[in-house]
């Protein structure tokens, strides 16, 4: 059975998911479930639903399994297709990698997330702060990345984590500067593979679709989506 993945046109996380699946090379079923600016996933889908008890996506159903949780659904497409890798091959590696995704994931995200209800009010102190905590964080991630092209070694889970997170951040006002060129780097290496032009391209043109301004970064990747 052909894998059918569950997700939204604005899903970091399905993204996450959506980009792995490429990069595997798995044939898969896409499914965006119904989303608007202002409803947002409300109704929500029937098979989120019922498999997911957080009603939230992605959702990955197929071959005997019911799964979700971006991450679950990276740990299960390495132990369906090994190859190419994208979790490291040695045990340590493989641990600083699977807590670089986490941590995108849970530390870096989250005050992403405060920011997007504090777009009006960009000079609130809790929308300060929350930038700052995102600069730092970017810090500490130029800092992971000496001597390496990637976060991890190789390319793998951990820049796919980061570089959709890293997209909402700089949507929500906390942008990467010059301050990390090495960051900036990456982030271009990243945006140069197919699998991720492909699924952050969608979202670009999304976002253009219902009137929603692109990060520089963004707009330059969607524009080479269409040359």
């Amino acid at each position: 059975m052909t894998l059918r993945l569950y997700s939204g046109p604005l899903s970091m996380f399905g993204a996450k998911a959506e980009i792995a699946l490429h990069e595997k090379g798995i044939a898969f079923e896409l499914v965006m479930v119904p989303f608007d600016m202002d409803r947002l996933y409300e109704p929500k889908h029937p098979e989120v639903a019922r498999i997911n008890p957080k009603r939230q996506v992605p959702v990955l159903v197929g071959d005997g399994v019911e799964i979700f949780d971006s991450t679950q659904i990276f740990e299960y497409l390495e132990d369906l297709q090994p190859v190419p890798p994208l979790w490291p091959g040695e045990v340590a590696a493989r641990a600083r990698a699977r807590l670089l995704e986490h941590l995108s994931d849970e530390v870096y995200f989250s005050p992403v997330v405060r920011l997007m209800g504090l777009q009006a009010t960009p000079d609130d102190p809790a929308a300060v702060a929350a930038r700052d905590a995102c600069t730092a964080f970017y810090r500490r991630m130029e800092t992971e990345l000496a001597g390496r092209d990637f976060l991890a070694g190789p390319y793998g889970y951990a820049d796919i984590a980061f570089f959709m997170a890293q997209l909402f951040g700089a949507r929500m006002g906390a942008a990467m500067t010059d301050e990390t060129p090495a960051l900036l780097a990456w982030r271009a290496r990243v945006a140069a593979r197919p699998a991720v032009r492909r699924v952050a391209g969608a979202m670009a043109r999304y976002l253009l679709g219902v009137g929603r301004p692109l990060p520089p970064f963004l707009a330059e990747l969607e524009r080479a989506g269409r040359a």
